[in-house]
């Protein structure tokens, strides 16, 4: 590995990928990728970075690299280029697999610690949170995160100086076909963040028993020395936590854990909290973020950073400069008609649920619209009816077609319209609208005024919507 001049990646334009050839770019790697010609949200920072991207998959791309990194989609290990590597012997490592290598040293000229945010929800806020606050406190850490940029760090992924490699931990399959070890395996952290474990994912896991297991060899893995820093308000954690003999700390909105919140308040774009240890109170602490999900976020971020030797002060300051990540209750703009547009990739209940009462409470006197994209099939189907009723904090639900994943055949016994008719069930007004396209007409048919929040929602391509809409930012 440590013969490696070029590296190329396979699928570069997804949210895993980007943040790993910009890292290995900013290393001093010759970096080249390949993926789909359609525009990604990690388009622009691949541009910045000036990482050249091949139009589709050839054997061809993979001519004089050292070492090819790929993704679970376009075919995993079926792909053509990957393909090629193999019969050239070239090294082909999956991304969770890279991301382990590049954090334990193996590829970049360093070793780091590692601080590993993994869970079902929550873990780019709360991975991006840790990377400001080191950033700002002048510890330059690496970080690879999952979205397509960050206010407060700009691209997704940075090769720092510092002794941190800051990564989000994913517990999907390495290789979805050849391979199902969950990626947050590979990584082998001395910090490890577990912002919480639900049943996702039913195309991999068989029940939340089975996540569990996997986030507990994953805690298993951590050093004598390492940590586990949970979020215990939920029961399956606490499960876990139970079954865990390593040394942990538990954090969340209950004062049965070691640090909670006490209670926060939001003014304007700006949320604040006051955190206790025990009977101690830290301090308060305040982001520009709102919702309750990402106060609990805030404070996992505020615990790993504690854990790593910063100062409250130092915490403090590096947390109010964070303000959101891409696709993270992301302003997109204001329509001509004067209704705002927000855009949020929540795809599972529990997120949807957290979202909405999100924008419920900052936005307690406007109509809030929901456009909602379901994503993948599979999970459609598993969580039919916990989706039908996680838009009760939205006036109007707008429901489109379902985003397919390139890893799944269609599935003729779930549909979008099937689930609009079962929400439709728990909440009064429900719109079955199947092309995106046809949500742009409605918007522009209702011209919503000042007094409407439009929020499109879901981890699939909802988000383009917004180039179709008159919009001034």
């Amino acid at each position: 590995m440590k013969k490696i001049k070029k590296i190329h990646f396979t699928g570069v334009k997804g949210v895993g990928m980007t943040p790993l050839a910009v890292i290995a770019k900013e290393a001093g790697f010759e970096v080249t990728g390949s993926d789909l010609a359609d525009e990604f949200i990690t388009d622009g920072e691949l541009r910045k970075a000036g990482i050249i991207v091949f139009e589709g998959f050839s054997r061809e791309n993979v001519a004089g690299v050292d070492l090819l990194i790929t993704t679970g989609a376009h075919g995993g290990f079926d792909n053509p280029e990957v393909l090629e590597a193999k019969d050239k012997n070239i090294p082909v490592l999956t991304q969770g697999e890279a991301v382990g290598r590049f954090m334990s040293g193996d590829i970049l000229p360093r070793k780091y610690e590692g601080i590993s945010v993994a869970g079902s929800h929550g873990k780019t806020t709360t991975a991006a949170m840790i990377a400001t606050i080191f950033k700002e406190a002048k510890m330059d850490p690496s970080y690879v995160i999952g979205t397509g940029s960050i206010s407060s760090l700009g691209a997704p992924g940075h090769y720092g100086k510092g002794k941190y490699f800051i990564a989000e931990a994913d517990e999907y399959a390495t290789e979805p076909k050849y391979d199902k070890t969950p990626k947050l395996l590979w990584q082998r952290p001395k910090i490890a963040v577990i912002t919480n474990i639900e049943f996702d994912h039913p195309d991999l896991y068989s029940s939340e028993m089975e996540i569990e297991r996997a986030f507990l060899s994953f805690c298993n893995k951590l050093p004598p020395d390492g940590v586990v820093i949970a979020c215990a308000d939920e029961q399956r954690v606490r499960d876990l936590l139970k079954e865990y003999g390593g040394r942990r700390i538990t954090y969340g909105m209950s004062p049965a854990n070691d640090y909670y919140i006490q209670r926060y308040s939001i003014s304007g774009d700006r949320m604040f909290l006051w955190v206790k240890n025990g009977d101690t109170l830290i301090g308060e602490f305040s982001v520009c973020v709102v919702g309750e999900h990402n106060a609990v976020n805030a404070l996992g971020a505020i615990v790993a950073s504690q854990e790593a030797g910063l100062t409250v002060e130092a915490i403090k300051k590096g947390l109010s400069l964070y303000s959101g990540s891409k696709r993270r209750f992301e302003y997109v703009g204001t329509l001509a008609s004067g209704a705002l547009l927000y855009d949020d990739y929540a795809h599972h209940p529990t997120e949807i649920k957290k979202t909405l009462s999100a924008f419920r409470k900052a936005f307690p006197k406007h109509k809030i619209v929901c456009v909602f994209q379901p994503h993948t099939y599979s999970r459609t189907k598993s969580l039919f009816e916990q989706f039908s009723t996680s838009f009760s904090d939205c006036d109007t639900a707008v429901i489109t077609n379902i985003y397919p994943s390139l890893r799944e055949k269609k599935d003729d016994t779930v549909s979008s319209e099937m689930l609009s008719l079962n929400v439709a069930k728990f909440h009064k007004n429900v719109l079955y609208l199947p092309q995106l396209s046809d949500v742009v007409e409605y918007i522009d048919a209702n011209s919503f005024g000042k007094d409407t929040v439009i929020v499109s929602m879901g981890a699939g391509d909802v988000y383009k919507i917004g180039e179709k809409l008159d919009l001034k930012k």
